[in-house]
């Protein structure tokens, strides 16, 4: 599982443009690097994984915020 959350969390610096696909990959990647980090001895992957999946679903956030601001001040 370990891998699986550094392969979305790297995935997740890239979805982030699309706040649609990007909020479910990193939730994803959060919970299965949580997970992963509970259950392993070596878990530098997990962390990597988990650490960008916070900093992808920050990025997501942040973008779907301003996307919605926008949208509601009629700026698109």
């Amino acid at each position: 599982m370990d891998n699986a959350s550094l392969v979305l969390g790297i995935v997740g610096l890239f979805a982030w443009f699309l706040p649609i696909i990007g909020l479910p990959v990193n939730i994803t990647g959060l919970i299965l690097g949580v997970k992963s980090k509970s259950k392993a001895t070596k878990n530098g992957k997990a962390t990597a994984g988990i650490v960008m999946t916070i900093i992808g679903l920050a990025a997501t956030i942040v973008n779907a915020s301003i996307g919605a601001f926008m949208g509601s001040q009629g700026l698109f």
